[in-house]
């Protein structure tokens, strides 16, 4: 099934998990520190400039926001680990997502994103563990991959062998919205997990 990207439009949003509806289609989510740059993943996977909100300020994204193609809803997790919020700000967050994650939903994927530049955070490798626990598919995109350079590429690549749990087992991706690195390879993984629905 070959999807039209540019027909993604936004569905809802949510700020706590009671709110959310039953899942009625096929899910994929989108997990990652704040400013990790999901927004702008998810406007360059549908070749939008501002379907996502792209904020500078970490932490924007606060609620669990929903944009469906066709019948695929891809649904943006709030950002985690963000310092400045607070305690009960950062308990809700975590309620959203491991709510949402843990309820009974048709999740095809995850896509976890990770700063290329920088060692996972502690929150990072307690979101990867927690996938890998639960068993739930995800592969893990390398954000901000044109801000490195070759050399620099392969001392993260390796590096991350050492920092990540099952580095060398999980499907990763680099990413760039500069260049379009990697954008090719998530639309074609959306379309291989979601074809046979």
């Amino acid at each position: 099934m070959k999807l039209n990207y540019n027909k993604a439009e936004f569905f809802a949003s949510y700020g706590t998990f009671s709110q959310i509806p039953p899942a009625q289609n096929v899910e994929i989510a989108f997990a990652g520190h704040s400013n990790v740059g999901k927004s702008t993943l998810i406007n360059k996977l549908f070749n939008r400039k501002n379907l996502a909100r792209v904020s500078s300020v970490p932490g924007k994204t606060a609620t669990i926001n929903f944009y469906k193609l066709e019948d695929i809803y891809f649904v943006d997790l709030p950002g985690y680990g963000y310092a400045k919020v607070s305690k009960s700000e950062k308990e809700r967050w975590s309620g959203l997502i491991e709510g949402y994650l843990g309820a009974d939903r048709d999740i095809r994927l995850v896509f976890m994103l990770i700063d290329m530049r920088h060692a996972p955070t502690k929150d990072d490798i307690q979101m990867v563990n927690y996938l890998i626990d639960t068993e739930m598919p995800f592969v893990i995109v390398l954000t901000k991959a044109d801000k490195l350079n070759k050399s620099e590429r392969e001392k993260r690549m390796k590096a991350f062998e050492g920092e990540i749990p099952c580095f060398s087992d999980i499907h990763s991706i680099p990413f760039s919205s500069q260049t379009f690195e990697g954008v090719e390879e998530l639309r074609q993984i959306v379309e291989d997990v979601t074809e046979n629905d």
